[in-house]
């Protein structure tokens, strides 16, 4: 077998982390800990794959119809009313 000494390791690339931080109740992470034990996952991935939807997709610019405006709660629509 011949080994190629020229061959250059490609560079890893740097990542920026940021660090989140929330707290649970002790019962909260008894929870997560037993679920997590019985899915043979750790509470990170578990976490991560939960929030994946909102991490992903929204990286540069979050879609119009997505953002709140000022009168949010409609409990009747007036149109259907005067019908």
């Amino acid at each position: 077998m011949s080994v190629n000494k020229n061959k250059r390791k490609s560079r890893r690339r740097n990542y920026k982390h940021h660090a989140v931080t929330f707290k649970l109740t002790s019962g909260q992470y008894r929870s997560l800990k037993n679920y997590c034990k019985a899915r043979k996952t750790t509470p990170i991935k578990l976490i991560k794959k939960s929030i994946e939807r909102y991490i992903s997709h929204y990286e540069y610019e979050v879609p119009a119809e997505l953002y709140l405006t000022e009168n949010q709660l409609e409990l009747f629509d007036f149109d259907e009313m005067t019908k």
